[in-house]
């Protein structure tokens, strides 16, 4: 399945493509020849997708075509429409917003496949999937201090809780680059492999995600975030609330540790109960 921004071009190739595969979707950054930097277009497809492309699919992973996950901002396209209103940098901001909200505090994990440049933007956008799978050929910038503009799409809220406020001003300040193995070390990455295996790692992931409860799936990419930065009583309290409702929400939980449970006693040359 393929959408096309309805403003777009329409003989041009879709900026964003989606497939299907059994219960996992497979959503493709594709301005190869770009280095899939994000324009307008592309973000629009990208928001669209992830609102009303997904069908049923329990899992999605997002990649992109070519030998980079993302050049970020494409700055030929920012320039050409400078604008000296305000609200017209406010506005694309924003739309950066709900796009990456979408991902991050949507209905299905997200697990992205990272190689080549992951750049300011780009980098922005993997900071909002759940699972980051990483190649060896994979590096990480945030070169806005050096291009005299700022992080826009989310990347100063996000970013610092992964790696850490300090490390993110010495990025920027410095146009330091991080390696694959750097981000493992500081959580940015949560899988390294060799070049051209990450698509298949993320399929391992996605088809176990895809196996456990949607409703419990849902209750782990919202609530955790959100949790982990409450105050510890209000916490605790909106932890209770997760709890009780993701059990009542057909998880199935009972079944689940119950099968967990003979499935340890298998293993371990037990004779089930």
């Amino acid at each position: 399945m393929n959408r096309k921004n309805p403003m777009s071009d329409p003989q041009a190739a879709p900026l964003v493509q989606i497939t299907r595969e059994d219960e996992i979707a497979l959503v493709k950054l594709n301005r190869p020849d770009k280095r899939n930097a994000i324009n307008d277009g592309l973000l629009a497809e990208l928001e669209q997708g992830f609102a009303h492309g997904l069908g049923d699919a329990r899992a999605v992973i997002l990649h992109g075509e070519g030998a980079h996950f993302s050049a970020g901002l494409d700055l030929f396209e920012l320039m050409s429409k400078r604008s000296p209103d305000v609200l017209v940098g406010m506005r694309r901001s924003r739309q950066w917003h709900r796009a990456f909200d979408q991902i991050q505090f949507g209905e299905l994990p997200v697990i992205s496949v990272l190689k080549g440049g992951v750049i300011g933007g780009g980098f922005e956008l993997a900071a909002a999937t759940h699972v980051r799978v990483t190649e060896r050929s994979a590096f990480f910038q945030l070169p806005e201090g050096q291009r005299g503009i700022f992080l826009g799409g989310s990347g100063s809220v996000r970013i610092p809780r992964i790696i850490g406020a300090g490390r993110v001003v010495e990025m920027m300040l410095t146009g330091r680059s991080l390696s694959a193995d750097e981000a493992l070390q500081l959580g940015v990455a949560h899988y390294v492999v060799e070049d051209g295996a990450g698509l298949d790692k993320a399929r391992e992931l996605a088809r176990a995600i895809a196996r456990n409860a949607p409703a419990t799936n849902y209750a782990v990419i919202n609530g955790i975030q959100r949790i982990s930065e409450m105050p510890i009583g209000e916490g605790l309290f909106a932890e209770t609330m997760v709890t009780v409702m993701t059990k009542s929400a057909g998880t199935d939980a009972g079944r689940r540790i119950t099968e967990f449970f003979e499935g340890r006693k298998q293993r371990s040359g037990d004779e089930p109960a």
